[in-house]
């Protein structure tokens, strides 16, 4: 029971001071963290260094924060420390080095919040002077040297390098500041040695000063190699090489010794203690050869060059002539421009061709007479005596093929007057060919063929049709005869001239309804291409190509608009255009139209005919009768008088008088003397003189008509015969109208 009630206890208090800090849990900020470099950023060897990482932080309460510090050297940790104290983290760097160069950086880590300060970066200058040492200052040849050499005091990774006289002879790469290094030299006598080391800062490298030299004696072993030839002079192709390689003071020590015989690159014999080779002398091969000796780390040579007298030169093949056609024979010369002949009798040197299964016909050494083949062929000459064979280079026949009669065509198309070019080509012929163009057989010009995709090509002229078939070809590719082709056979091309518009029916003769045809020719070669045009319209009413010099375009039905100024235009492969004069057409009325008109005229003017003839007839008739009635004899006789007066109520007057602006105009008052007709004229001179006078007499007003209007006269004629006599009446000259009151019954 006393155990239950401890345990309660316990959790209870556990829970009221679990609550307590919870309520009392602090708050705090990190505001700022810099990272500084004491004395200076940039300092000398052996300089103490401190970095100093200073945190800003602002909390709730008085309690101390728990803070993690980390300092970082280019990107990686070199230090930590957990602390409670607010002070500033101090990193000291003592006698600092060159590899305590780079970028350095602080970071505070308090609960779950951090922050990282910016990159400060130390350089630090200086490095300390090498030290070298050597195991052993007198080695024998072949005997290994140790050095170390040493960078007091520094740190970081290091490379160091040992020099032998200025020249460096090794390399190591250490995280320590010492190296060491095996030296074998390659030579006997004295060597001096250094070394140096470059410390790595990365992305930086910071090389030190050389070390002082060391100097080591290698001495020489009394053993050498011996290279010895026989014959020792004058040494002819053919004659046997005895070769020796040995060995001399062998110390008789426990490393194992190696021979090696070789001539050039050519390893000709190898053994332990002597090496013997023969072999037949020849001029063509390198003449040095070498006695190599090893012996551990040892090497030893001795080396001998050997003069080879030629016995006879590489023999040179040629042949003639240079130029061989197919199936033609040529002759192959071989030959050899020096020989020894005092070791080489003349008969010994002989020569053959390579191959043999040509047919070959030789009746001196090194003449062959070859029947050229059908294709390429190789030949070689191959020389020999005293078992010595040498060949010469290899010559390739490569027998012509005769050039064909060639054939002679013309490029495009052969206008008289314009440039044209005519093709010469060979169906068959080794290159290269020159064709010679002839005008009858006169030389023009001369074109060389040497490659397959050229074409022998001649620019010509020609001013008439038949110059065409002068032109022949001559093809020759060797000093054969040269063939000829045909002669050229060829379209020429004559220029259009004289175009000529003709127009049918004839000009004058053209009418509305007509058919027109406008016919155009020319002179020149078809096909033609004619084209007609009417003035004032750019494109052409009608155009047609054809093998004929001359062609028509029809136009049916002519009207009034079709009149006007027409040409036409003719062209053919000369690419030349050629025009015709301007014809003008006039298309006049039909012929029906012209017989309507002239219809009507006729009508009309046979209307106006009757009208004046009935006109003249009633205007006749109408003065006889009243000359009939009113016209008394000048001389009457004695029973005979007459006298007429005609009052306004007659039928004659009325007829006779005309009322012109309210005036009685009488019929013969106003006519004229000289208008009256020879008829007339005829009709009265037989009748007595007579005399007209109109008497007028006013009529009184009547009262119905304004005031305004004009007096009316009445009047009344009277016709007396005048023969001298008084006759009471005034008379007055025609056309003089007199007016006046007369009295009235």
């Amino acid at each position: 029971m006393g155990l239950l009630l401890l345990l309660t206890s316990m959790l209870l208090s556990s829970y009221f001071h679990s609550g307590r800090v919870v309520a009392e849990q602090r708050l705090f900020k990190i505001k700022d963290i810099t990272l500084s470099i004491e004395p200076a950023p940039d300092v000398t060897r052996d300089t103490n260094v401190t970095l100093r990482c200073k945190a800003f932080v602002s909390s709730s309460g008085l309690e101390a924060l728990s803070r993690e510090y980390r300092i970082y050297k280019d990107g990686n940790t070199i230090y930590s420390k957990n602390t409670s104290t607010s002070e500033d983290l101090l990193y000291p760097l003592s006698e600092a080095r060159v590899s305590n160069s780079g970028k350095y950086k602080c970071k505070i880590s308090i609960e779950q919040e951090d922050m990282t300060s910016g990159a400060e970066k130390l350089t630090v200058a200086g490095l300390s002077k090498p030290l070298l040492h050597i195991n052993k200052g007198v080695v024998s040849e072949g005997e290994e040297v140790t050095a170390t050499c040493t960078a007091p005091g520094e740190t970081g990774s290091f490379f160091f390098y040992f020099y032998e006289d200025s020249k460096e002879i090794q390399e190591k790469q250490v995280n320590s500041n010492q190296a060491e290094a095996r030296l074998l030299f390659s030579s006997t006598g004295y060597h001096k040695i250094h070394c140096g080391y470059t410390v790595l800062v990365t992305p930086e490298s910071f090389k030190s000063k050389e070390s002082l030299s060391v100097t080591v004696l290698v001495k020489e072993l009394p053993i050498v190699a011996v290279l010895e030839i026989l014959p020792k002079s004058k040494i002819y192709e053919g004659d046997k090489l005895d070769i020796f390689c040995s060995v001399k003071n062998n110390p008789r020590s426990s490393e194992s010794i190696n021979l090696y015989l070789s001539q050039g690159s050519q390893l000709l014999s190898s053994g332990y203690s002597t090496v013997n080779h023969s072999m037949i002398a020849l001029a063509n091969h390198p003449g040095e050869f070498e006695c190599r000796l090893e012996m551990g780390n040892v090497r030893k040579f001795d080396t001998m060059a050997v003069s080879v007298t030629e016995l006879f030169s590489v023999p040179t093949l040629t042949m003639y002539p240079a130029e061989v056609f197919q199936r033609e024979y040529m002759t192959l010369n071989c030959t050899s421009e020096s020989s020894a002949s005092e070791r080489l009798g003349r008969d010994e040197l002989t020569y053959t061709l390579d191959p043999t299964e040509s047919p070959l016909i030789s009746k001196v050494n090194g003449v062959f007479s070859v029947k050229a083949l059908l294709y390429d062929f190789n030949y070689t000459c191959v020389a020999k005596a005293k078992e010595i064979v040498k060949r010469s280079e290899t010559l390739t026949v490569r027998p012509k093929v005769a050039v064909s009669a060639p054939k002679i065509s013309v490029v495009g198309r052969v206008v008289i007057g314009q440039s044209f070019k005519i093709l010469c080509q060979s169906d068959i012929g080794s290159l290269p060919i020159n064709y010679t163009l002839l005008w009858g057989y006169d030389q023009l010009n001369i074109t060389t063929v040497k490659e397959r995709f050229q074409q022998a090509l001649f620019t010509v002229t020609i001013r008439k049709s038949d110059e065409i078939s002068k032109y022949m070809c001559e093809a020759r590719n060797g000093q054969r005869e040269a063939p000829l082709s045909k002669r050229l056979n060829a379209t020429v091309i004559v220029p259009l001239t004289n175009p000529i518009l003709t127009v049918l029916p004839h000009l004058p003769e053209i009418s509305e309804g007509d058919h027109l045809y406008l016919i155009c020719g020319v002179n020149g070669t078809p096909p033609v291409t004619f084209k007609w045009y009417r003035v004032g319209n750019e494109h052409p009413l009608y155009t047609i190509t054809t093998y004929m010099n001359n062609t028509n375009y029809r136009v049916s039905a002519l009207s009034k608009e079709h009149s006007g100024m027409y040409y036409c235009e003719a062209i053919n492969h000369a690419n030349i255009v050629v025009r015709s004069d301007l014809v003008t057409i006039e298309v006049r009325l039909a012929l029906w139209k012209k017989g309507l008109i002239g219809g009507f005229c006729l009508l009309a003017l046979s209307v106006l005919v009757v009208v004046v003839v009935l006109c003249f007839k009633s205007k006749r008739g109408k003065r006889e009768a009243a000359a009939e009635l009113s016209v008394k004899p000048s001389r009457p006789k004695s029973d005979d008088s007459l006298t007429v007066n005609l009052t306004h109520d007659t039928e004659v007057y009325n007829a006779a008088t005309v009322r012109v602006e309210g005036a009685a105009v009488s019929v013969w008052s106003e006519r004229r003397p000289e208008e009256a007709n020879d008829e007339e004229s005829s009709m009265v001179s037989n009748e007595p003189d007579v005399e007209y006078t109109e008497v007028v007499h006013p009529r009184p007003l009547d009262p119905a008509r304004g005031a305004t209007d004009h007096h009316e006269y009445q009047g009344s004629v009277e016709y007396a015969e005048l023969n001298s006599e008084p006759a009471g009446i005034n008379h007055f000259p025609p056309e003089i109208h007199h007016h006046q009151e007369l009295p009235v019954d």
